[in-house]
């Protein structure tokens, strides 16, 4: 049963000319102080959930993105911020991109943040897909293997930072302490101050691959999965419920995930799907090409593989899929139960932010969402303010 309501804000400005027949996205470049507006629109649309009762806003770690889609390179900076200007909204890092970091100093800040507001900030961790992000903080992205050996280790001596008294960590990438004179004697261990205050930490983690799975299942993370087309999702449910069971999490079908999906409300399907395509097409313009389709066909062939679509995809293709849900609220609902009543532990569901849509515009959604589509899920706690 759905008891939770998310949102996914990546970091975008309010894209100008927007849509297939828009501004090319190697060709959008902005002014600094354009890129700078991302801090304000996060404190209003918070502000604004807060008051909703929504629970929890993700945000999205990148650099180097004159572009203007994924401005916010320090979500943990950020939450902590958002949070003294908030009553009770959590803040995830959807996600903090591992191999950009030291792990022990992701583990010290996390901490901190986590103590001070107390736990209102959500650990998320990600392998990253820029190379010109990851690359560029020397860290291997184009190789996928040494991507995934180096992450894994990471997220090793990042575990251990959270869970352990005091710990030593000898790796391929770390070696953690080095063993060096320290007044008097030769050091062999040491402890990660501070420690988070929650423990056992929560960390989320999107879900890339099959391998990408049995790692998290392992190592005890959480799923996030957004925009996925219905054959997708579900062997995506399917998969992660599977290796959870492998390494001894015993979880019903559904949970430990926060299942994601674009939406727009309007009076008519078509009007929904008018007014929100634009911004849809300005997504898949930047996304695409890095592999953001994630569709299969009548065949259940996954999209850009042989045989199937390789195309970008329209709106209608994502209504059809049940990756985007256009329309009156009681339509919308009867989607989004469509999947819920398959995933019986199904506790999560986030709001994608469509790109191209405006804070304005998406504020107003958000409060429609809150008011006629919220309170439909039983398990949730919802807060309503007059629309302004």
């Amino acid at each position: 049963m759905i008891k939770h309501f998310h949102v996914l804000y990546v970091g975008q400005i309010e894209l100008d000319n927007i849509g297939l027949k828009g501004t090319p996205a190697n060709d959008r470049r902005y002014s600094k102080d354009r890129l700078n507006e991302v801090f304000a629109t996060s404190l209003d649309v918070a502000k604004t959930m807060d008051e909703l009762g929504y629970h929890t806003l993700w945000t999205a770690e990148h650099h180097f993105q004159h572009e203007g889609y994924e401005c916010l390179p320090n979500l943990i900076q950020l939450s902590l911020w958002l949070a003294t200007q908030t009553k009770r909204l959590k803040f995830g890092c959807a996600f903090n991109v591992l191999p950009m970091w030291h792990p022990i100093r992701l583990a010290e800040d996390y901490a901190m943040a986590d103590i001070v507001t107390d736990g209102r900030v959500v650990m998320g961790v990600g392998r990253g897909y820029h190379t010109r992000e990851v690359e560029t903080f020397g860290a291997p992205l184009l190789d996928a293997n040494a991507n995934r050996e180096f992450f894994e280790e990471q997220l090793e001596l990042l575990l251990k930072c959270f869970n352990e008294e005091s710990f030593s960590h000898k790796g391929k990438y770390y070696t953690c302490p080095p063993e060096v004179p320290y007044r008097g004697y030769t050091l062999k261990e040491i402890t990660c101050i501070p420690r988070p205050k929650y423990l056992p930490v929560e960390v989320w983690m999107p879900i890339a691959s099959g391998k990408t799975i049995d790692m998290m299942a392992k190592y005890g993370l959480k799923a996030m999965v957004t925009l996925n087309g219905e054959k997708i999702l579900d062997d995506v449910i399917r998969a992660f419920h599977d290796a959870c069971h492998k390494h001894g999490r015993p979880i019903a079908l559904g949970e430990d995930m926060i299942w994601g999906a674009g939406l727009y409300l309007a009076d008519t399907e078509e009007e929904a799907i008018r007014k929100v395509e634009p911004s849809h097409d300005e997504r898949y313009k930047w996304f695409a090409p890095f592999g953001f389709v994630r569709y299969a066909d009548e065949q259940g062939r996954t999209w850009g593989t042989p045989g199937a679509p390789a195309r970008v995809p329209s709106l209608r293709d994502g209504v059809q899929q049940k990756a985007w849900f256009c329309g009156p609220p009681a339509h919308v609902i009867d989607g989004i139960k469509s999947i819920e009543a398959k995933y019986p532990g199904l506790e999560h569901f986030m709001v994608h932010w469509a790109e191209g849509l405006s804070p304005r515009e998406f504020k107003e959604q958000l409060r429609w969402f809150a008011r006629e589509v919220m309170p439909a899920f039983g398990g949730a706690q919802v807060q309503i303010r007059a629309a302004e």
